[in-house]
C-alpha cells in the first residue's frame, strides 16, 4: 500500500530531476558533525525509494561551510532556486528546513518558485506539496522557527561576549608585535618596540633604499629592519 508521501509524487514529478541540498554553516562543523553531513547525503535513498533513479539524483554541495542566514553569498542555493524557477526539479531535499535557509525570505522565495512549478519539498519528517495550503502552512512555520533558531543562538553568543567583558576576563586577538602580561610590563615594552619599527617601515621603499641600504637588496634589508636578521644570499645557501 503506498504511503501518503508516495501518493503526492505523481507522473509529471518523476519527469523531472530530484535536488538534494546538503549544506552545515561552519567548516568546524563539516570537520566535527560528520554525522549530520553522512544523514543529509543519506537523503539519496529517500529519493529513489520515490522512483527516481540514482542517476538523476543531483547532490548540491557547495555551500558547505557556509551560513544559511543570507543566500547572496551561496552559489549552491541560488543555482537550487534556478533550477525550481525553470521547472526542471521535481523534488527538492533537505535534511531539514534549516539547512536549505535560515532566512525567511529566501524560503518563502524558495516555497512560491515551488508552488508555481509544482515541486515537492522533502525533509526528515515527510514529503510537501508547497501548492497545497496546508503542507505550505507547515512549510512556512517550520522557516520561521528556523530563522527564530537562529536568532536565539546568536543572543546566547554575544550575551556570553558581553558577560566576559565585563568581569573584564575577555581577551581579543592583537596586532603582530603586542603581548598579553599579567603584569603589563612587557605589553608596554613590546607597543614601544613595535612602534618604533613600524614608524621606520611607514617610509617609502626608495626613502629607505636612499638612507639605509643604497647597495644591497631592498627585500633583504627591510626584512632585516623588521626582524632583526638578514635572510640568507643565494652564494650563502649555495656553499
Amino acid at each position: 500500500m503506498p504511503t501518503e508521501s508516495a501518493l503526492k509524487v505523481d507522473a509529471d514529478h518523476l519527469r523531472r530531476d530530484a535536488f538534494l541540498y546538503v549544506r552545515q554553516s561552519s567548516l568546524r562543523q563539516v570537520f566535527e558533525n560528520t554525522e549530520s553531513t553522512k544523514r543529509q547525503y543519506a537523503l539519496r535513498e529517500r529519493a529513489v525509494a520515490l522512483g527516481w533513479p540514482l542517476e538523476r539524483v543531483h547532490v548540491i554541495d557547495s555551500d558547505l561551510g557556509l551560513s544559511g542566514a543570507q543566500a547572496s553569498d551561496r552559489d549552491g542555493f541560488q543555482s537550487l532556486v534556478t533550477e525550481v524557477a525553470l521547472g526542471h526539479a521535481g523534488i527538492v531535499l533537505g535534511l531539514e528546513v534549516s539547512r536549505l535557509a535560515r532566512n525567511n525570505a529566501d524560503w518563502h522565495r524558495l516555497l512560491e518558485l515551488a508552488a508555481l512549478s509544482r515541486t515537492l519539498i522533502l525533509d526528515e519528517d515527510g514529503v510537501y506539496d508547497p501548492s497545497h495550503f496546508n503542507d505550505r502552512l507547515l512549510l512556512g512555520l517550520k522557516g520561521t522557527m528556523s530563522e527564530a533558531e537562529l536568532h536565539i543562538l546568536k543572543s546566547r553568543l554575544q550575551g556570553g561576549i558581553l558577560n566576559k567583558a565585563r568581569r573584564g576576563e575577555l581577551e581579543m586577538p592583537l596586532p603582530i608585535g603586542l603581548e598579553i602580561s599579567l603584569s603589563f610590563a612587557s605589553f608596554f615594552s613590546s607597543v614601544k618596540s613595535f612602534a618604533g619599527r613600524s614608524n621606520e617601515m611607514s617610509a617609502s621603499p626608495r626613502s629607505i633604499s636612499a638612507r639605509r641600504f643604497p647597495d644591497d637588496g631592498i627585500v633583504r634589508q627591510i626584512t632585516r629592519l623588521s626582524c632583526g636578521s638578514l635572510p640568507p644570499t643565494h652564494a650563502s645557501l649555495r656553499s
